[in-house]
């Protein structure tokens, strides 16, 4: 396979394990209540969903190793134990996530059949693929990906070329703000971390390619699957914003995507959407199975079996947890989302700074601070307002869940003056 080919067909298999049920049903509501605002929301959002994201495939391309290596120079224990907590959210919240939206749109309006039977039939066949790992990428890369990127295209385009109505005041006080965070729920740097491995592996195989090459590789499918969110996300919050006058203000994040549908294609579009949705969350489930199979099959010295159960207690949770309401799993999944992602952040962040600006003392000082800073974001969903007001009223950007932001920041300019100082008495 020459080298263009292949960084299309990884790059088409990035964008299809990143673009999954987030992916598309959280952009149009925050162009809906954002109106005239939507490009402060999607500035921030896209920062969180799309450069992130990138910058962390950017990482993999350095590092080319798995996820371990993003926190070993924290510790390698450290590291583990983050490694194995993220993919415990991954596999208990966005995997079974695309099952749950894919019921709510796909499959209930169609059959009017119980969740739990979605479920599992939707994991049955994800453990097929992901079983068949070999050939998942180039299904993803070669098929899919391109019917997904048309129809999501064609919905976008003709919203607006011919938007109707006036768009309504935004709810929000703070839309940059609001949009970056909304960004957390997409998943996508966690994505990253993962999906990034999976790229590896498959390189890996090839013997006869150099670190270089695997290097721009990755980059450049990296580059791919982000500018193709990055015009779906614009393009989606853009429609939800045009068209938010068109719907009752309590609608749902799947009714709107329905709703956008339907007003874009007329009566075929609830029936495109369908076949849309089932194909984006199918392929991200599968991606994040694939990606959670592999790294405990290194962990446990490339053992098989370990793959296979692996799969079989990723799809299990999914069927399990795919069976509630998608409203359901978004709203748990905030306090870990708070918790997780500022270290994931700074990690991406760390691994793609030259290597004089961060030695081991410096990548744990900062990953310190930027927990002991993200707690009030995390502990806000467990105690009383009142009881975290005196902590958010004294850190800074803490009172819109971005308290950790400053103090990192500042630990890393801190940790390279002192280091450097140190340097300089030792010589």
């Amino acid at each position: 396979m020459n080298s263009t080919k292949r960084i299309f067909i990884f790059g088409f298999a990035l964008f299809a394990g990143f673009f999954g049920a987030g992916n598309l049903i959280l952009p149009p509501l925050l162009g809906y209540n954002s109106g005239p605002d939507w490009w402060l929301v999607a500035i921030g959002f896209i920062i969180t969903a799309t450069v992130i994201p990138f910058i962390s495939l950017f990482g993999h391309a350095k590092l080319q190793g798995t996820m371990l290596e993003f926190g070993n120079k924290v510790s390698p224990l450290f590291s583990l134990i983050y490694c194995i907590t993220m993919y415990l959210i991954i596999v208990a919240l966005p995997a079974p996530r695309t099952a749950a939206v894919t019921h709510e749109i796909a499959i209930a309006p169609l059959l009017g059949s119980e969740p739990i039977w979605t479920s599992l039939v939707y994991f049955a066949l994800v453990f097929i693929f992901v079983i068949n790992r070999s050939q998942a990428l180039n299904i993803l890369g070669k098929f899919l990906t391109p019917v997904i990127v048309c129809m999501v295209l064609l919905i976008i385009v003709i919203g607006l070329v011919s938007p109707i109505g006036q768009m309504n005041a935004p709810i929000f006080d703070t839309p940059f703000v609001d949009g970056l965070l909304e960004g957390y729920q997409t998943y996508d740097a966690l994505a990253g971390m993962v999906m990034g491995g999976v790229i590896i592996i498959s390189l890996n195989k090839n013997e006869n390619l150099s670190y270089t090459e695997k290097k721009k590789i990755i980059a450049k499918s990296g580059f791919i699957a982000m500018l193709g969110l990055f015009i779906i996300y614009a393009g989606l919050i853009a429609l939800g914003a045009f068209y938010n006058s068109e719907f009752p203000n309590d609608i749902t994040r799947t009714d709107l995507l329905l709703g956008l549908a339907v007003k874009t294609l007329g009566n075929m579009g609830a029936t495109f959407v369908s076949v849309l949705v089932a194909l984006a969350c199918f392929t991200t489930a599968v991606a994040i199975t694939v990606s959670i199979a592999d790294f405990f099959k290194a962990l446990f010295k490339n053992s098989h079996k370990v793959y296979v159960l692996t799969a079989i207690i990723c799809c299990v949770v999914g069927v399990v947890v795919g069976s509630f309401e998608v409203g359901f799993i978004i709203d748990i999944a905030l306090p870990a989302l708070m918790f997780i992602y500022p270290i994931s952040i700074v990690l991406i962040l760390l691994n793609v700074l030259p290597e004089h600006f961060v030695g081991i003392s410096i990548y744990r000082v900062v990953v310190v601070v930027t927990f002991i800073f993200s707690i009030p974001d995390f502990l806000q969903y467990f105690l009383p307002e009142e009881t975290l007001k005196p902590i958010t009223n004294f850190i800074p950007l803490a009172d819109k869940n971005l308290g950790w932001v400053l103090p990192a920041i500042v630990a890393l300019i801190i940790s390279n003056v002192l280091t450097s100082s140190k340097k300089s008495l030792d010589s």
